[in-house]
C-alpha cells in the first residue's frame, strides 16, 4: 500500500491547488500552495517504497 502513496499524494496536491486557485478567497492560493508542497514532501519521502526493477533482477539472476 506505501508504494501507492506516492501516487495517491500526488493527484491530492493537484487537487489542492485546483480548489484553492478556484476559491478566490484571501490567502486561499498561499493556503493552497503550502498544503501542496506538504503532499508533495510526503510523496518524495513514499516514492522510496516503489520497487526497484532492476534490483530485483540482480536478485533473480543469483538464484
Amino acid at each position: 500500500m506505501k508504494r501507492y502513496l506516492t501516487l495517491i499524494l500526488f493527484l491530492v496536491s493537484i487537487l489542492i491547488i485546483y480548489i484553492g486557485a478556484k476559491l478566490q478567497l484571501y490567502w486561499s492560493g498561499v493556503v493552497a500552495w503550502g498544503l501542496a508542497l506538504v503532499c508533495l514532501i510526503f510523496a518524495v519521502h513514499f516514492s522510496k517504497y516503489i520497487p526497484n526493477e532492476k534490483v530485483s533482477k540482480k536478485k533473480k539472476k543469483e538464484i
